[in-house]
């Protein structure tokens, strides 16, 4: 797992996010896979590109599931550059003999209609471009309610984390071996 602060469980318990989800279903399901979190909060493109070679080298994955770019666009950084850099770490990631999953974000409408939907078709355009697998919005499903969503109105709750979790799950599965005997 390559991502920010979504996949790093921010704000609650790291059992309760997502990605200890998936971990604890590979288990139950004995496939045989360890889930490594190289997430880290605040992440945005440039700097998981700047890291993605000795992550790589440091854990050897099978597969590379790529969470990132919200900060970038909470922060408005050009469309263009959220593309480079994550083209570049899904580059470095196939190099490294891994299959990739993107997982795609939105921003809220108050970034205007131009860059919200630029942005929204930037991880279309590179999963297409890159022949990767995409998620096209790890929040499909979650709701804005005070039940998804942490006061800071950003980050899910505990309860969104099962739903973020089948929502890449519906694309990775595919992606699993068959159970360890």
């Amino acid at each position: 797992m390559y991502g920010d602060s979504l996949s790093t469980a921010y704000g609650l318990p790291q059992s309760a996010g997502w990605v200890a989800l998936l971990d604890e279903r590979l288990k139950q399901r004995r496939l045989d896979y360890t889930v490594v979190n190289a997430s880290i909060s605040g992440e945005t493109t440039a700097g998981g590109a700047a890291r993605i070679e000795a992550v790589l080298a440091r854990t050897r994955p099978a597969i590379v599931i790529v969470e990132l770019g919200g900060n970038d666009g909470l922060r408005g950084l050009p469309v263009a550059q959220i593309k480079a850099n994550l083209t570049a770490i899904i580059r470095a990631s196939k190099r490294a003999g891994a299959r990739v999953i993107l997982v795609g974000l939105q921003m809220p409408p108050n970034y205007g209609a131009k860059y919200t939907n630029e942005f929204r078709s930037a991880f279309r355009e590179v999963a297409r471009d890159e022949r990767t697998v995409l998620v096209p919005f790890i929040f499909e499903g979650v709701s804005d309610t005070r039940e998804m969503v942490q006061e800071d109105n950003i980050h899910p709750t505990a309860a969104a984390q099962p739903i973020m979790l089948e929502n890449v799950w519906r694309r990775l599965a595919g992606m699993v071996a068959a159970p360890v005997k």
